[in-house]
């Protein structure tokens, strides 16, 4: 006998390597079947989204401040130079505001798009579109270019 209680280690009980799974079956059965009853009556959210349709028409005159790669400010008047002007005519930064109030012809909702190449510094930009709007130029904005299809 003596031999027999060294084999089962002194009395000391076994450890459980198993995970009895049927009480976790149990209660996903249950939340299943909860979600199951309680979705049909759930009414789902209703979000008012803008469409298409009811976009304002285009603007008569959009003027365009063009910044090159080194810079220069250039002006466009619906994609064409204006009446009067050189093509390659630059603009001075301090001249900017008073030449698109000019091109403005005086309407105060005329949209000012800034055209920048990729490879001018941020803080032209900003200067550039802070100048417009300490002018009083109510709507300026950036022109993007898109990719893909």
């Amino acid at each position: 006998m003596p031999a027999m209680q060294s084999r089962s280690g002194s009395g000391r009980r076994r450890t459980i390597n198993e995970i009895n799974m049927v009480p976790f079956i149990d209660v996903m059965l249950v939340l299943l079947i909860i979600f199951m009853v309680s979705a049909p009556l759930m009414t789902p959210g209703v979000v008012d989204l803008p469409t298409i349709g009811q976009a304002q028409r285009q603007p008569d005159r959009v003027i365009e401040v063009i910044v090159d790669a080194d810079g220069q400010l250039r002006l466009k008047v619906d994609g064409r130079t204006p009446a009067g002007s050189d093509p390659d005519e630059r603009v001075a930064m301090g001249r900017l505001a008073a030449r698109v109030k000019t091109l403005a012809e005086g309407a105060a909702q005329v949209p000012v798009i800034i055209a920048a190449d990729k490879g001018v510094r941020y803080e032209l930009v900003v200067k550039v579109m802070d100048t417009l709007q300490r002018a009083g130029v109510a709507r300026v904005g950036l022109a993007v270019r898109t990719t893909g299809g």
